[in-house]
């Protein structure tokens, strides 16, 4: 599902990436580990298409990504790649229901459609009583699993996830963990998570662990 080959990241005279390859198979939940500071979001933010490498080249879903205009680019992550952050970031004068149409309206789904497609995604993600709640009427757990069906809205072939239970209760972390394993087997969708937990990472398919600038890999 994606292929990175020889990325390289530097801030400054700050080098946080060197050369580094990665592989994230189709179907996988892979979890990206490390030290603070290691580069872990840095990361993702590439794989992700939200900053560019120095040198290297992404392939998502068989596109190289790195040969694509910024308007290419745009529309590909929109269309292909969605994202949950540790913040939900929802807009707070939106109903969940309108959050996680977000996404479709721009890509140019009609109203109907994704409305019909958001209310859909909040029913499986057990929210169909809360369409019409607005993010501060709702738990950080409801919060979050709202962020959840808004980057899955566009039928996206990968999610990336940067600390997605960071923000959230040892239940409620199990509880959206538990959620991304339905996800994944019941959709058959591929995630990256960038987590401290070790509880998280262990669960994953495989962990990828980021050290001195570069990844090894463990399966579980």
């Amino acid at each position: 599902m994606l292929e990175g080959k020889g990325i390289s990241k530097s801030y400054g005279d700050l080098q946080v990436l060197e050369n580094l390859d990665i592989r994230i198979e189709e179907k996988e939940i892979a979890a990206i580990v490390g030290k603070s500071g290691s580069g872990k979001s840095t990361l993702l933010h590439i794989l992700g298409t939200l900053d560019t490498a120095d040198t290297g080249s992404i392939i998502i879903d068989g596109k190289n990504v790195s040969q694509l205009s910024k308007k290419e680019l745009s529309k590909f992550r929109n269309d292909k790649i969605g994202f949950i952050f540790q913040f939900h970031h929802l807009l707070s004068e939106f109903t969940a229901l309108e959050n996680v149409c977000l996404p479709a309206f721009i890509k140019g789904t009609s109203k109907q459609d994704a409305k019909k497609r958001a209310s859909e995604l909040l029913g499986y993600l057990n929210l169909g009583d809360r369409l019409q709640h607005k993010p501060s009427e709702l738990s950080g757990g409801e919060q979050q699993r709202v962020a959840v069906a808004r980057s899955l809205i566009n039928n996206p072939k990968i999610v990336f996830a940067d600390e997605p239970t960071g923000n959230l209760d040892d239940h409620t972390s199990e509880d959206l963990f538990e959620m991304i394993l339905k996800l994944r087997n019941d959709f058959d969708q591929t995630f990256v998570i960038v987590t401290h937990s070790k509880d998280i990472a262990q669960r994953c398919d495989r962990t990828l662990t980021l050290y001195n600038k570069s990844i090894t890999s463990r399966s579980v």
